[in-house]
């Protein structure tokens, strides 16, 4: 239970944060990535800030013993740089530019009942449904 209460703090964190930051706005998203005469530098901002604040963050954590609400951390183990990465992250750039959106922003925005943000929301969960399920397919062929 203390796990479950601590995930929903920190999102309720994360997501106001992207509302005062105002990055759950895909205008100010679509208007960082042209650099014509609207340019907005405050995703930059916003993600030098978070760097600023993770980056001791992860390394305090990392030194920690194990974590407050599990047993283990959930680090990745891998460092491969494969085709399904380089596709996954050029997918997620194009919808990023097309959009202005990526899911936590998304996910957000919902609350504004937008039909363009809802459409975004039910996109992202159908992909998310189509790659789980392709990859108990590509699994289960592979045994």
């Amino acid at each position: 239970m203390k796990a479950l209460v601590a995930s929903l703090f920190c999102g309720l964190l994360f997501g106001l944060g992207l509302i005062i930051s105002g990055m759950s706005n895909p205008a100010r998203v679509l208007n960082f990535l042209d650099w014509s005469a609207n340019w907005d530098p405050t995703l930059a901002f916003v993600m030098g800030g978070a760097i600023a604040i993770a980056g001791p963050g992860i390394y305090w954590v990392r030194k920690q013993g194990s974590p407050l609400f599990s047993d283990k951390f959930d680090i990745p183990t891998t460092t491969k740089i494969d085709v399904k990465l380089i596709l996954g992250a050029t997918i997620f750039g194009i919808g990023w530019g097309i959009g202005g959106f990526c899911p936590g922003p998304g996910v957000v925005a919902v609350a504004t009942l937008q039909s363009d943000v809802i459409l975004f929301v039910v996109a992202m969960l159908a992909g998310m449904l189509a790659q789980h399920w392709w990859k108990l397919k590509t699994s289960n062929s592979d045994d």
